[in-house]
């Protein structure tokens, strides 16, 4: 089982970072073994494991909040290692069972140095534990089908490092992943490569160095990094986070191939928005600053990103795909992890019921609070809208379920409801007024779903951006009309139209709100009120 982790370049495990898109576009990239995000031992015990026929995926799904916490497929089996955390023998083996059937290697973490992992008795804390280290570990060998392998920092002193190195080795793991800090050390402190190269002369395990992303900014790095610390492997973080490509032997991408790339990844697999906006500012870095890049800070759905990406149309085409699948399959979009909001009402169902002689309205809506102007929030425009047509409430009422709040409203003797949860009571209250909204037919199609007009800041700054490329890339077809190549530049020119249009259509500013709810008289009356 050691072979499996000799002469290799690994992705080092990064929270919020290495979820099933980031892996896999590290694996199109060549890396060897790529590490999961740490995930916590009572997390994944509390978990219900699914098969998403929808995405191809296997999914593990935290019933506290319903969120999928662990999402792999079959590509990266041969390639993936699941990291835990743990403070106890029998449960990270319980852990190991749960996963074995669907990765490479299970690892323990056993050097962060978080205060969360220190007081839960996990990461750097087991350094000082020698004994539960080799409980844990032992366990695990004899237990499992698939390697283990542990990560460690190191102790003050070589000695106290090596003499815990050993007992690791004896318990019979696969590898042992060293990072050359201490865990008072931070990033800005070196990395003590000669210390890795001590352990590694009087260990008989591959030992697979990490720390060194401040040393590593091409592929030929890499080698040079196994080199001096006299490793079996290299493990990279931080580098591989700012741009992935450098695990290429043909050479680094441009930093928007990559983006794009990624992108697509999470677009195709429903990556939570949150890790994905998360992995793209850690891309970016000073990119930051750029009007696209201001532009990105604000977005608050992965529609949002795919639009500045220029990917909006893909977005749409891959939704549309996995709404159909899941039409094919008869199957609940929640139960195959489909849980966020819908981009466009185009994609959605107003569905009527009754419970108890209760007439109940139901619609997928989150409240998204940039795509909202503060004079179009939903209670204050069904508030006015009551108020003008002298209807009966509106009466909120909400039910928590798993730590989220599910708020439905009253109008009129009829309970609307989202069939989406929310972390906020507030917003819940927001999302079951606009479902009203919508079902009255007070408000246009588009309302919430995407930024309402001048919502963000900088939208319009970058729009100002992409007409000047498109103004170029007009001068540049008409300076040069080459006849053999005429229809090809103009096919690219009405691509990039098309594309330039769809994100005007979604962020530039107009100076009311009823204008673009002009077809509907009932609005108007609510906007004029207001």
């Amino acid at each position: 089982m050691s072979e499996q982790y000799r002469g290799k370049i690994i992705v080092a495990p990064m929270v919020r970072v290495c979820t099933l898109p980031y892996r896999l576009l590290t694996i199109d990239y060549g890396t060897d073994l790529v590490y999961t995000e740490e995930t916590i031992d009572f997390k994944m015990l509390r978990s219900t494991k699914r098969e998403n026929n929808v995405l191809g995926t296997v999914d593990f799904i935290d019933k506290s909040d319903g969120t999928v916490f662990f999402r792999t497929c079959e590509r990266e089996r041969t390639k993936v290692i699941f990291q835990i955390g743990t403070s106890d023998a029998q449960r990270a083996l319980k852990v190991g069972k749960m996963v074995e059937s669907y990765v490479a290697g299970l690892d323990v973490n056993m050097g962060c140095p978080k205060e969360f992992s220190i007081k839960g008795g996990m990461g750097a804390a087991l350094l000082s534990q020698p004994e539960k280290v080799k409980s844990i570990l032992s366990t695990l060998v004899q237990g499992l089908t698939i390697p283990v392998t542990c990560k460690i920092r190191l102790l003050k002193t070589l000695p106290d490092t090596i003499e815990l190195c050993k007992l690791i080795e004896e318990c019979g793991v696969a590898a042992i992943a060293i990072h050359g800090r201490t865990k008072e050390e931070r990033p800005n402190h070196p990395n003590h490569n000669d210390m890795i190269k001590e352990i590694a002369n009087v260990l008989t395990i591959p030992v697979i160095a990490n720390g060194g992303s401040k040393e590593i900014k091409c592929y030929e790095d890499i080698e040079r990094f196994r080199q001096e610390t006299g490793a079996s492997s290299v493990m990279i973080a931080r580098a591989a986070m700012w741009n992935c490509s450098i695990l290429r032997p043909e050479g680094v991408l441009p930093l928007d191939t990559v983006a794009d790339a990624y992108l697509r990844y999470c677009i195709d697999y429903e990556n939570p928005f949150t890790y994905s906006k998360y992995t793209l500012q850690n891309m970016l870095r000073e990119l930051q600053d750029t009007p696209r890049g201001k532009a990105f800070l604000e977005t608050q759905t992965l529609q949002e990103i795919s639009y500045i990406w220029g990917l909006g149309t893909y977005f749409k085409t891959q939704l549309a795909k996995q709404s159909e699948a899941c039409m094919c399959l008869n199957s609940d979009p929640k139960k195959n992890g489909k849980i966020a909001m819908p981009p466009s009402a185009d994609h959605v169902e107003i569905v009527e019921k009754e419970e108890d002689h209760q007439k109940i309205v139901e619609m997928p809506i989150q409240f998204i609070r940039g795509n909202f102007n503060n004079a179009d929030l939903p209670k204050m425009l069904l508030n006015t809208y009551v108020f003008r047509n002298q209807l009966s409430g509106p009466r909120y009422a909400h039910t928590t379920i798993d730590k989220f709040f599910s708020a439905s409203v009253v109008v009129d003797g009829i309970r609307y409801a989202s069939s989406l949860r929310e972390k906020s009571k507030r917003y819940s209250e927001q999302g079951a007024a606009a479902v009203c909204l919508h079902a009255l037919g007070v408000v246009h199609k588009t309302y919430g779903f995407i930024p309402a007009d001048g919502a963000r800041k900088y939208q319009y700054v970058l729009n100002d951006v992409n007409s000047e490329k498109e103004k170029t890339a007009k001068r540049e077809y008409s300076e040069n009309e080459d006849p053999e190549t005429e229809t090809e530049k103009a096919t690219e020119l009405k691509k990039r139209k098309s594309e330039s249009n769809i994100f005007k259509r979604t962020f530039k500013v107009k100076p009311k709100v009823a204008e673009e709810n002009s077809n509907s008289e009932k609005f108007r009356d609510v906007v004029e009120t207001s």
